[in-house]
C-alpha cells in the first residue's frame, strides 16, 4: 500500500520571535489531519555569489567563520540589498571583497538551502571575463586552480555549501 503525503489543512501567519538587521526568525504552525508541527524559520533574505574564472583558476575569498572557528575559502558573495537584483549583488560583492570587477555575469544556478526552516534563496553566477584580475588584498583573496578547489571539496578543506555547490555545478557544466 502506498501512503499519500499530507499537505497541511492550515498554516498559521508568521509570529515574529526575533529580528536584527541581518535576519528575522519567526514561528509558524502547520496543522495536518491528526497532528500539527511548529517551525522556527530563519529568514535571511536572498543571497548571491559569483564564481569568477581566469583561465584554469577560480577566485576565492578567505573568510573567518565562527561555527568552524577557522578561515574558510569561499566564492565572493553576500546578502542581496533592498532594491538590488542578485546579479548586481554578486558583482558588487566580488569587487568589494577582492577588488576584481566582473562583467558578463551569467546565472549558473538558483537554489534554496533549506525548505523547512531556512528562507535564503541563493543565486550563483559565473564570469569568465573579469575586467582585471589583480586582487586588491592578496591576504584576503586568492586565484586557485579549479582542479585544486575540487580536490579541497572532497578532502574537506572547502566546507562552505554555496562554494561547494558553485564549484561542482561549474565543473559539471563547463569543465569536462
Amino acid at each position: 500500500m502506498i501512503e499519500t503525503i499530507q499537505l497541511p489543512k492550515t498554516i498559521s501567519e508568521p509570529e515574529l520571535v526575533y529580528q536584527d538587521r541581518l535576519r528575522s526568525i519567526y514561528r509558524k504552525e502547520a496543522v495536518f489531519e491528526g497532528f500539527s508541527k511548529q517551525y522556527l524559520v530563519s529568514d535571511t533574505g536572498q543571497r548571491a555569489g559569483i564564481l569568477v574564472t581566469c583561465g584554469p583558476d577560480v577566485l576565492l575569498v578567505r573568510q573567518y567563520r565562527l561555527l568552524i572557528n577557522a578561515i574558510s575559502l569561499e566564492i565572493p558573495g553576500g546578502k542581496v540589498d533592498d532594491g538590488e537584483n542578485p546579479e548586481t549583488t554578486a558583482i558588487r560583492e566580488c569587487e568589494e571583497e577582492t577588488g576584481v570587477k566582473c562583467k558578463n555575469a551569467r546565472l549558473l544556478l538558483h537554489y534554496s538551502p533549506g525548505l523547512d526552516v531556512t528562507n535564503n534563496p541563493t543565486f550563483i553566477f559565473y564570469s569568465h571575463n573579469p575586467c582585471h584580475t589583480t586582487i586588491k588584498k592578496p591576504e584576503l583573496s586568492v586565484w586557485m586552480p579549479l582542479d585544486t578547489c575540487l580536490g579541497m571539496v572532497f578532502n574537506g578543506q572547502i566546507l562552505d555549501a554555496m562554494t561547494i555547490i558553485a564549484l561542482l555545478t561549474y565543473a559539471q557544466r563547463f569543465y569536462r
